[in-house]
């Protein structure tokens, strides 16, 4: 697939201006040069066209792969002239850019308020394992395989998928700072890159589980240790948590004396 889709995909286009044509006369709600006449809003309307191209694209991302992926197979899967695929976003590869946003964003959108519950490292291994289950089952796991194997041939899929996969790391280490606040850990801690790590060792793990799911499922046990180990250092008495603290800042420190030693 190249960036303007194939030369079939461009012939169709030009044979399908007609129907792009009344569909800026509609005004689409979303459609990429705005709202014109009265469009359409409010929760029982149908998705507009734009969003079927985009949710149209993920099926057929996560149903055959980023190598079938055309203007026409999209299209298909919208239920739409493939002319509106350019018409709404120029090229494929916008398209397959817009699409990578939207699903993150719907799928962050769906737990957002589950991980604002979350007040341990334990629940957020917990909520991380119940995702990983449903979001498996649901396909999108495939799906950021793909989206992870696109970027590397397709220039605009790239920082994409690294938008949508923010998306997931600022939940994260939102969820990070407030759990680690209160314990020895906190000021030591950088909630930024343990949220990357956590999500990159998700991200690593439903890509492994297709090879090997006894092994991905003994990896998210060992996180679970890990988090139980964290616990049970926070349930220590203030003396001992003092003591942590002192330790933690003597090892945090060493280096750095180290190093000017050195200099």
């Amino acid at each position: 697939m190249n960036a303007s889709g194939t030369d079939d995909d461009r012939d169709a286009g030009r044979d399908g201006d007609r129907d792009a044509g009344r569909e800026g006369g509609r005004g689409t709600v979303g459609h990429t040069g705005g709202e014109g006449g009265r469009g359409t809003a409010g929760p029982a309307a149908a998705p507009d066209t734009r969003t079927r191209l985009l949710e149209g694209a993920l099926r057929t991302l996560a149903g055959q792969g980023i190598a079938k992926v055309s203007a026409r197979s999209v299209a298909a899967a919208a239920g739409v002239n493939q002319a509106l695929v350019f018409y709404h976003f120029g090229s494929m590869d916008e398209l397959l850019a817009a699409a990578c946003r939207h699903g993150a964003e719907e799928r962050v959108a769906r737990y957002r308020g589950r991980l604002a519950e979350v007040t341990s490292l334990s629940g957020l291994l917990a909520i991380g394992r119940e995702i990983h289950d449903a979001e498996r089952a649901a396909g999108h796991v495939a799906l950021i395989g793909q989206m992870l194997a696109g970027a590397q041939t397709h220039a605009r899929l790239g920082p994409a998928t690294a938008a949508g996969l923010d998306l997931w790391i600022a939940e994260i280490e939102r969820v990070l700072r407030r759990v680690l606040s209160s314990t020895p850990f906190g000021e030591f801690a950088d909630p930024e890159g343990l949220a990357r790590a956590i999500a990159a060792s998700f991200v690593g793990l439903e890509l492994y589980e297709g090879a090997d799911s006894e092994g991905a499922g003994r990896a998210l046990d060992a996180l679970q240790r890990l988090a139980d180990l964290v616990a049970a250092v926070d349930a220590l008495g203030p003396v001992a948590r003092r003591a942590v603290r002192a330790h933690l800042h003597r090892s945090v420190a060493r280096p750095v004396r180290s190093s000017r030693s050195a200099e």
